[in-house]
């Protein structure tokens, strides 16, 4: 019995250290009411490919915010697909800190959602030297599957730093998946369980991009380099439901 209790206090222990560290909550968007805030969200809209030969039209009309909860909605209407990409730049950007997100995710080959961040200086630095933090991806085509990755003037698209992690039925329910980002390091949870770290010992620019501040972006793709290209039209319409989205100071 004595050694058993010493195995139980050495697991808790170990589970405790792997949680992640959240300090105050310092923003959070709950999605109460019935339409999205925007003095907080912005929409990107168009169909321009996106950088990654995207297939997806972004509209306004592709998601609902009701029951404390938004869902963005992919369809396709003939030969049209479409979607919704909102995000906080300009209103709610954040240095450092806890960022989490409660989701559940839409399935099946060609769907391409995303929880991620950009550096707020893109449109003066532009891609990749202002920075990408890619909190969740989960493209269809690999099930049970969550990257995270981070893009850099060093390593980025096909290069990045990234992490592929099996996660079992992700699909199934919601999830929590979120960075803790401190001046030292980048590092990924899913569920609360750590999932992948990044932390260069030589910071420059080109590697660590990350000294500033950053916005949040909500989207679900269609196809493209990474989530396609190949789409399987039977799967539509697709929902990808988020619950919450929470910034924390983590000091």
């Amino acid at each position: 019995m004595k050694i058993l209790s010493t195995t139980l206090l050495l697991c808790a222990t170990v589970t405790a250290l792997a949680q992640p560290k959240k300090g105050k909550l310092v923003w959070e968007e709950n999605f109460d009411g019935t339409t999205l805030n925007e003095k907080v969200w912005n929409f990107e809209l168009g169909n321009n490919g996106w950088g990654n030969n995207e297939r997806q039209d972004y509209t306004k009309d592709n998601h609902s915010v009701a029951g404390g909860f938004l869902t963005i909605t992919a369809k396709k209407d003939g030969d049209h697909y479409t979607s919704t990409r909102i995000t906080t730049a300009g209103n709610k950007e954040f240095k450092y800190g806890y960022i989490e997100a409660r989701a559940k995710l839409p399935k099946g080959y060609g769907i391409w959602p995303a929880f991620w961040m950009l550096g707020g200086n893109i449109k003066q630095a532009g891609w990749p030297l202002a920075g990408e933090i890619d909190i969740m991806e989960y493209i269809g085509r690999e099930p049970h599957t969550i990257y995270t990755t981070l893009h850099t003037k060093a390593t980025h698209g096909e290069h990045a730093s990234s992490k592929k992690t099996d996660m079992g039925n992700i699909e199934e329910g919601f999830h929590t998946y979120g960075v803790n980002w401190t001046k030292d390091a980048m590092t990924f949870y899913v569920d609360g369980k750590e999932v992948y770290k990044y932390a260069p010992e030589k910071k420059t620019i080109e590697n660590w991009p990350f000294d500033q501040p950053f916005y949040i972006l909500i989207n679900m793709a269609v196809g493209g380099n990474f989530g396609g290209p190949k789409v399987d039209d039977s799967i539509f319409p697709q929902e990808y439901v988020i619950d919450y989205v929470r910034v924390y100071n983590n000091g």
